[in-house]
């Protein structure tokens, strides 16, 4: 039964020669395919050389796997010793670093490329939509303000007009002194109200056009067709997209805010008390003092809003750094795990054809080792025992005797210890010149 089951192994390894060398052709040619496609996306230079240039680097590759896995398909199943056998092992990890390093990651280049270029635009997109957020967000910060700034200007000209039409500050009606300086305070707060309204208007346009560049990146991204002409144009939108974002970032009206801030209280200049009675005269400055420090607290809570504009963390320059497919798979490799699995796959299948092997031949010598020596022994060697025989006969040797002797030097060679087996297969057989030595049958036997 043994005896069958090693026959239909032989019968098996046999069978499927062809079909493993054909295998490792395809397995080759489609990694060549592949790996053309992949040198191709990062060459430089003219079509023709380019052309050639991956023609040869593709034609290496295939060569260098076929041989590579021919050689350990052959040599790795009969090398049985531990030594040895790990010596194969470590040789074929090295091989196979080498053929992903030159070969793998180029497949996953040509199968994955567009995708993985895609990836990296769409991404860019992601971060100059928030670098646009942000500079918005910044610029219009300012507008926060325009509120306040309203509704003091608006005070102060109620304030005039009371004190015009009926003497609400002074006691004494008419324009004077004190309604030339609350106008005065009305129309530098007005000025500044006047520029917070037109810098919204133009951060509104420069967001606008933010946006429409924005648009036509994501269908950059999106649209059919080769994506390197999409990445070119793409590039050009880009740098239109940061002029954008520069100019939001120095529209902002709170550098002027907080320059206006300093003006009201610095700049402060009271007219002279124009009364004409020393009563009137006290009672006007001492309105103005206290409209001083009105406009000091006002300047002050202005002042203090524009500097928590102005501390707002500015948005970073972005540069946008073009990728080759090759690049891109390698940067954005977590994403594309299916290709890489498939292109790492082409290159290395053969290692499980080479480990069947290695089973198959193991099993079939376990199983022979267990036969009896009349099943294990080939005709050549029983043509040759026969021929010993008769060569022994004919000198008249006495076979029991042959035999024995063999048998004890077998079992006791010399300087050797008894587990390690001969080192050859010639080794341990009676040789023409040891039949010689052997002893003689008797006159009786």
């Amino acid at each position: 039964m043994a005896l069958g089951a090693s026959h239909r192994l032989h019968d098996g390894v046999a069978a499927v020669e062809t079909m493993t060398r054909f295998a490792l052709a395809v397995l080759a040619l489609a990694s060549g395919v592949y790996t053309y496609l992949g040198v191709r996306s990062i060459l430089d230079g003219s079509p023709t050389a380019v052309f050639f240039a991956a023609i040869i680097y593709s034609g290496s590759v295939s060569v260098a796997i076929y041989a590579f896995w021919s050689y350990m398909a052959r040599f790795f199943p009969h090398v049985t010793g531990p030594s040895a056998r790990g010596a194969m092992i470590g040789v074929m990890a090295l091989g196979c670093a080498m053929i992903i390093a030159m070969s793998s990651w180029l497949n996953a280049a040509a199968l994955a490329g567009s995708a993985a270029l895609e990836q990296h635009l769409a991404e860019t997109v992601e971060g100059y939509t928030a670098d646009l957020d942000q500079a918005h967000q910044n610029a219009l910060a300012a507008q926060s303000l325009l509120p306040d700034i309203q509704r003091a200007s608006e005070r102060f000209a109620q304030l005039a007009d009371a004190e015009r039409q009926s003497g609400a500050l002074t006691g004494t009606t008419g324009a004077g002194s004190v309604v030339q300086l609350l106008s005065q305070m009305s129309a530098q707060l007005k000025e500044l109200e006047a520029g917070i309204v037109a810098s919204r208007e133009q951060v509104a346009t420069l967001f606008g056009q933010g946006q429409k560049r924005l648009e036509t990146m994501r269908t950059l991204v999106s649209a059919p067709g080769a994506v390197a002409p999409r990445a070119d144009q793409f590039s050009s939108e880009v740098v239109a997209l940061t002029g954008v974002i520069t100019s939001l970032n120095q529209t902002s009206i709170a550098p002027s805010i907080r320059r206006a801030a300093d003006d009201l209280s610095l700049g402060f200049i009271a007219p002279v008390a124009d009364g004409r009675q020393a009563d009137l005269a006290n009672r006007q400055d001492q309105v103005m003092e206290t409209i001083r420090t009105s406009v000091a607290a006002q300047s002050k809570v202005l002042a203090q809003a524009a500097d928590d504009i102005l501390n707002r963390p500015p948005v970073a320059e972005r540069r946008f750094v073009p990728l080759s497919s090759a690049e891109a798979v390698l940067r954005y490799a977590s994403d594309f795990i299916p290709a890489w699995a498939g292109a790492i796959s082409i290159d290395l299948l053969p290692a499980v054809l080479v480990f069947i092997l290695a089973t198959v031949h193991g099993a079939i010598r376990r199983q022979e080792s267990r036969m009896p020596f009349a099943e294990r022994i080939t005709a050549a060697e029983l043509l040759e025992a026969l021929e010993v025989q008769r060569a022994l006969s004919a000198r008249g040797v006495d076979l029991h005797e042959a035999v024995r002797q063999v048998e004890e030097r077998q079992a006791e060679p010399a300087g050797r210890p008894e587990h390690i087996a001969p080192e050859s297969e010639d080794e341990g057989k009676v040789t023409s010149l040891e039949i010689g030595k052997l002893p003689r049958k008797g006159p009786g036997a």
